[in-house]
């Protein structure tokens, strides 16, 4: 019984040969055809129907040259064509790399102090003196001491150390875009040598300090002081957290009586004479200590690498600011 065909059932008619038309090989003969044409050939059903897969072949071989040299163009493009890499952590970093080369991006401690400037004063303690002549009645300003503060409230409310300003019949601030100001002393709390004043006239884009708590705080947390050492300022210098709970008693105090300094923060962020009173600032910028006294066994006034700043949870109780 003869099988149903696999192909189409639709009608087919004998193609007219031409003359210049070659004759379909026989069954079986050996047939020049294209590679591609081949392998349609062998594609083709067995038996019965494979000498007429052979005639169809034949007749159609200039198109299936045509598309077997496009197949091998394309292939050939596709050869010259880059093959896609796929990108790694290796390459985003090489990447990143290049990119901080062309624009660096500022340290952690030049944000911290970006932050905290507009807070920082600079705070002067004067000595009002007569002069005993009687040709120069007038009364003139003699500068006593020199040290720093930092803006915790914007109503014009700075945190300093009571030393900078002990015994100073007037008190004078800068604030950090240049407007000065008398300042007067609203409350004290010598046993942690702080002091808090009131400015008198205030700049128009005055901004209060954030202060932090100091629970989380930790050796080896970066810090930075921002003073006016020696006058020069403001300046800022950056170090680490050295230790907690430390304790420091001033040399000039060893005979008084006085109890020492407890529960301060050593770092070693330089300080010097001047940056009394100043923030000691985290990388967010957040103040958590004001600095109080640098530790040095000689009689020089300079910085050795020991400081200390009173936690500000005790500044800002001296401010009569809620604990943190």
């Amino acid at each position: 019984m003869k099988k149903a065909p696999l192909y189409s059932p639709s009608p087919r008619r004998p193609a007219a040969r031409g003359p210049a038309e070659p004759a379909a090989p026989a069954a079986g003969a050996a047939a020049e055809v294209p590679a591609a044409a081949t392998a349609a050939a062998e594609a083709a059903p067995p038996a019965g129907t494979r000498a007429r897969w052979r005639q169809r072949v034949a007749r159609h071989a200039a198109p299936l040259w045509a598309l077997g040299g496009a197949a091998l163009a394309v292939a050939a493009m596709l050869a010259l064509q880059p093959a896609h890499r796929v990108v790694t952590q290796d390459d985003i970093d090489a990447a990143v790399r290049e990119s901080l080369e062309k624009a660096p991006l500022p340290s952690a401690a030049a944000k911290a102090y970006e932050a905290i400037l507009p807070s920082v004063v600079r705070v002067v303690g004067l000595l009002d003196e007569k002069d005993e002549g009687e040709d120069k009645p007038e009364q003139r300003a003699l500068e006593r001491s020199l040290g720093t503060g930092v803006v915790i409230i914007d109503n014009g409310t700075i945190l300093t150390n009571l030393h900078v300003v002990s015994g100073a019949r007037k008190i004078r601030v800068r604030f950090a875009n240049g407007h000065e100001s008398d300042a007067v002393l609203i409350s004290a709390q010598p046993e942690n040598d702080l002091a808090v004043l009131r400015a008198l006239s205030l700049p128009d884009d005055l901004q209060a300090a954030t202060m932090r708590s100091t629970a989380d705080l930790r050796p080896g947390d970066h810090v930075i002081a921002v003073g006016h050492p020696f006058g020069i300022g403001p300046s800022v210098s950056a170090g680490v957290v050295s230790g907690l709970k430390r304790e420091f008693r001033s040399p000039e105090d060893d005979n008084a009586g006085t109890k020492p300094l407890s529960n301060l923060i050593q770092f070693d962020a330089a300080a010097n004479p001047g940056n009394s009173g100043g923030p000691l600032v985290t990388m967010d910028g957040h103040v958590v200590g004001i600095v109080t006294a640098i530790l040095n066994p000689s009689e020089q006034r300079t910085f050795i690498g020991i400081g200390f700043a009173v936690p500000i949870e005790n500044a800002s109780s001296a401010a009569g600011m809620p604990p943190f």
